[in-house]
């Protein structure tokens, strides 16, 4: 299995500025965010894509590789750390959670947690209006 990346840096230079911003806002509020993975390649997301469907797990993607802002630069996935342990759930009344969405979306993210299809609450995405038809193929 390819593994992600982790590095802000690894980001188009505009989305790490804006990643950056959220993260010492989250900061400013007690909030210790975890950015788990930035860019991801077109085979891992076809990896991920497989998994629940033809290889072992629950399904946590609907995008096969190309069709997610990760391969772009322009994607994160995030979650709250308590007490140095990540927060891997999402729950709307949790103040970590609460709190760190806010951050992002004041900061210009798009939260996939809104989402009214496949709602994946870890993921934040900066499109600049693009669609992922308009992407290089």
């Amino acid at each position: 299995m390819n593994v992600a990346s982790r590095l802000l840096s690894d980001l188009l230079p505009a989305v790490q500025t804006k990643a950056e911003e959220a993260v010492n806002l989250c900061r400013k509020r007690g909030i210790e965010p975890l950015i788990y993975c930035t860019y991801r390649s077109a085979e891992e997301q076809n990896e991920l894509f497989a998994q629940g469907r033809t290889t072992p797990g629950r399904i946590v993607t609907n995008a096969r590789g190309g069709l997610s802002w990760h391969q772009w630069r322009r994607a994160i996935d995030v979650v709250p750390l308590l007490h140095g342990k990540p927060l891997w759930v999402y729950r709307p009344t949790d103040p970590h959670w609460t709190g760190m969405v806010e951050v992002f979306k004041l900061c210009g993210w798009e939260w996939a947690g809104d989402w009214k299809g496949f709602r994946e609450f870890v993921h934040f995405q900066i499109t600049d209006g693009f669609k992922l038809e308009d992407m290089p193929k």
